[in-house]
């Protein structure tokens, strides 16, 4: 439940971006530049292939989205 989403979707939408940037954090990823990665590696890429979104999970994120 999000108290201020004003339809069910964007009280998905909030929590999935929540638990994007949770994750990230928690593994060590800066979440703006691990974002920022994402959609741009995400965009046109096939998703509908496990290979490919395995390759977009944070664990898979480059050096250059980690915390300095």
């Amino acid at each position: 439940n999000w108290l201020f989403a004003n339809t069910p979707a964007g009280a998905q939408s909030s929590a999935v971006i929540y638990s994007l940037i949770e994750t990230a954090k928690e593994t060590g990823l800066d979440p703006y530049r691990y974002l920022t990665w994402l959609l741009k590696t995400a965009n046109g890429a096939d998703l509908t292939r496990p290979d490919i979104l395995r390759s977009l999970l944070p664990w898979k994120a480059p050096e250059t989205c980690k915390v300095k």
